[in-house]
């Protein structure tokens, strides 16, 4: 995200525009788009001038003349311009569907957990096990887990053919390696059926890992040096595999699809696992003759208008070693080949990562249209076969081509940079300053990005110092939620407020969106403007409130830094007008409502608004509030009523699931359904002649300023029903 106020303020490979036309009160977008072989992007000019750069990504394919390369649409409703200028894009160019014709993966309004943060590479099936378990049995059983990288059959060109590489220590070492197979690598081949079910199984120390891991850091960082100074890395031990699995001998091995079995019948709320690949296969691609496809070692070359973006040691790492590329002919093969495997041994879905790599090599098949064409094609063509039609997230996709060209099937993608705990370059101001930097990323991406996709926020890790500062943006950021948590390391009273035990979650029913009066502003480092992101719920809406100031892009650096300077708490202001009642219909009626009850969830604070009064709120650096708002219903002439939800979970609107008002005579009633378990909160004018609760008359508070509260149980995911009377 950037903003300014003439061409020149414009970033290199810009893939959008929205313009604030004041003078008209409305909106315009220019949209770089595809035309034939050749993709549009928008770079700086001199002078105040745009440029529209159109390229093929090939030397072989030319052309000099467009006709359709770029859109232009003006509303004076930005959220309903970018809903029908992308619907008239879709009938233009007829590659792509819109999130709205799709269905997501059914994981979206669950609870998971990713390996990637607790194992990284050495990530193996004793880990695997006991990280499932240390949630489930602490009442968080994850309905979905994502082996991430770590899990393939890789090896760099030095090594032996058909053997895992032993040196993925270094930092961005896996990006130099190739698939060889497509079957998993001997650490998870070893697995034998019921391994971990048995009263002997292996155990699992974090510590001990971590210590292991570090160790085979710092031995890869003596060989790289012994061998710069003297050419010779012998005098030093091999790097080795961290493994813990011992084979039985006279049992045969199981390998992934044992193991995915018994995680499932030892966790019965685990509904899906999901593994990590690369979009060419592994972040090298194949490597040429160990495998039945015709794959080529292919020289990565950036564009020159990518070459002046982020500095980025993936980009680095592949430009290094190039990538064991396919041939296009076969691109649906290297799909079914893995996917058809992954699916018979269980796996329910992928995550397709490093998507942004077919533009490096586009030169000799026909530019990086025709090759992503190829390639998105025979991916869509898997899914469908697969996993279901909808069983993929997509990673590192924020080219255009990939929107316009690879949507018409896939139907999840995350929105932003990576999760990071910490700078890997270092923090210069603790762990904070990337945090802030990650939410505008989703949010603001979101803006056009969930035209085609559900957005996807990403991991976090619930013992960060910023945990809850990120559980607050998950729980109404729209998609599912999900941690990478060491095993053992978890905040389990931050889970409760975004995790029911069921392993479901409180989700809200758009995606989150900047505010309006946020479109054009830089809440990362204009020392002024607090984030603020709006969703809606059944029967409400929500508004979040994020201090994330304190670092944002640099652009003579071609990098995000640090801004200490507006690390500093900030004031701002809420309304519930903020909230874009007309993107659903279900909730549209609410534009007209005169007043609401806000609950302020960290505050816990509930208070009646009109629809545009402003509520003011000073937020500390790193920190945040969660704004629940909730049309007020007039039951007759005395009695008012809104509901507000669960109070003890950060969505609290999102676990009301049916509203229903209904008076006879003087009597009214309050029919409601809720999701969850917890004290549920309402404003009430009049004191409630009686609450009935699944069938059984329950107590409840109430005081005089209206504020009505009664427990909810938990009764094993069903919903319950609570009737309120009232006069």
């Amino acid at each position: 995200m950037w903003i300014g106020s003439n061409g020149s303020d414009l970033q290199m490979e810009t893939q959008l525009i929205l313009v604030e036309v004041p003078e008209l009160n409305s909106y315009a977008l220019i949209l770089p788009l595809i035309e034939g072989s050749f993709r549009s992007a928008i770079h700086p000019g001199t002078d105040g001038d745009v440029i529209l750069c159109v390229e093929s990504g090939s030397t072989k394919v030319k052309a000099n003349s467009f006709s359709s390369c770029v859109y232009f649409h003006i509303g004076d409703n930005p959220f309903d311009l970018m809903n029908d200028a992308f619907a008239a894009v879709r009938v233009h160019l007829g590659t792509f569907r819109l999130l709205e014709e799709k269905t997501p993966p059914r994981i979206i309004d669950k609870f998971g957990w990713c390996s990637w943060d607790a194992f990284y590479l050495t990530v193996e099936p004793v880990g695997l096990w006991h990280g499932v378990q240390s949630l489930a049995e602490n009442g968080f059983p994850p309905r979905f887990l994502i082996i991430d990288d770590g899990w393939q059959s890789i090896n760099m060109d030095h090594e032996a053919p058909l053997e895992d590489s032993k040196d993925l220590t270094g930092l961005g070492s896996q990006m130099l390696c190739r698939l060889y197979q497509f079957k998993e690598n001997e650490k998870f081949a070893k697995y034998q059926a019921g391994t971990m079910l048995k009263p002997n199984a292996p155990k699992f120390d974090q510590e001990k890992h971590d210590k292991m891991f570090k160790d085979m850091v710092a031995l890869a960082m003596k060989n790289k040096a012994l061998k710069e100074e003297t050419g010779d890395d012998s005098s030093l031990p091999e790097a080795s595999i961290i493994e813990y699995l011992k084979e039985e001998e006279g049992l045969e091995r199981g390998g992934l699809k044992a193991l995915v079995s018994d995680l499932k019948a030892k966790f019965p709320c685990l509904e899906d696992v999901f593994v990590w690949h690369a979009l060419c296969g592994a972040w090298g691609g194949v490597r040429p003759g160990t495998t039945q496809l015709d794959a080529k070692l292919t020289r990565a070359k950036l564009a020159d208008g990518l070459e002046k973006t982020m500095n980025d040691l993936a980009v680095v790492m592949i430009v290094k070693g190039g990538i064991g590329l396919v041939h296009p002919n076969q691109a649906a093969e290297l799909y079914e080949a893995m996917h058809s495997y992954l699916a018979d041994v269980g796996i329910s879905g992928v995550k397709v990562d490093v998507i942004h790599a077919l533009e490096y090599v586009a030169e000799d098949h026909g530019g990086r249209v025709q090759l992503a064409k190829a390639y998105y094609d025979g991916l869509s063509q898997s899914l469908k076969k697969n996993f279901g039609g909808s069983g993929l997230i997509v990673s590192m996709e924020q080219c255009n081509d990939f929107f316009f060209l690879a949507t018409k099937q896939i139907s999840m993608g995350r929105v932003g940079d990576d999760f990071w705990f910490e700078d890997p370059n270092g923090d210069p101001m603790g762990v904070y300053w990337l945090q802030g930097v990650h939410m505008i990323h989703c949010s603001y991406n979101s803006i056009w990005q969930g035209q085609f996709l559900q957005p996807d926020w990403d991991m976090f890790q619930t013992d960060h110092l910023c945990a809850e500062f990120h559980a607050g943006s998950r729980a109404i950021c729209g998609g599912p939620v999900y941690v990478s948590d060491k095993v053992g390391h978890h905040n389990f009273n931050l889970l409760k407020k975004l995790v029911l035990p069921d392993g479901t979650i409180l989700r809200c029913q758009h995606y989150a969106l900047p505010t309006r009066d946020c479109l054009f502003k830089n809440p990362l480092f204009d020392g002024k403007t607090l984030l603020k992101i709006w969703n809606l719920n059944k029967f409400g809406g929500v508004v979040g409130v994020f201090n994330c100031q304190g670092a944002g892009w640099y652009p003579k650096g071609h990098k995000c830094k640090a801004y200490p300077q507006c690390y500093k708490s900030m004031a701002g202001n809420v309304s519930p007008d903020d909230v874009e009642w007309e993107q659903k219909a279900s909730t549209a009626e609410f534009r007209g409502t005169q007043q609401f009850a806000v609950y302020l969830n960290k505050s816990d604070h509930l208070l009646l608004v009109k629809s545009n009064e402003k509520i003011s709120i000073t937020l500390q650096p790193s920190s945040f509030e969660i704004f629940t708002i909730s049309p007020v219903h007039k039951l007759n002439e005395k009695a008012k009523f809104a509901p507000i939800g669960l109070e003890n979970m950060f969505n609290s609107g999102g676990a009301i699931e049916f509203l229903e008002y209904g008076c006879s005579g003087s009597l009214c009633s309050v029919k409601i359904k809720v999701k969850g378990a917890g004290m549920f909160l309402a404003y009430s004018s009049g004191k409630p002649i009686e609450i009935i609760l699944n069938g059984k008359k329950v107590e409840f508070e109430w005081t005089s300023n209206g504020i009505l509260r009664f427990e909810v149980p938990w009764i094993d995911g069903v919903l319950s029903d609570a009737l309120i009377s009232i006069t």
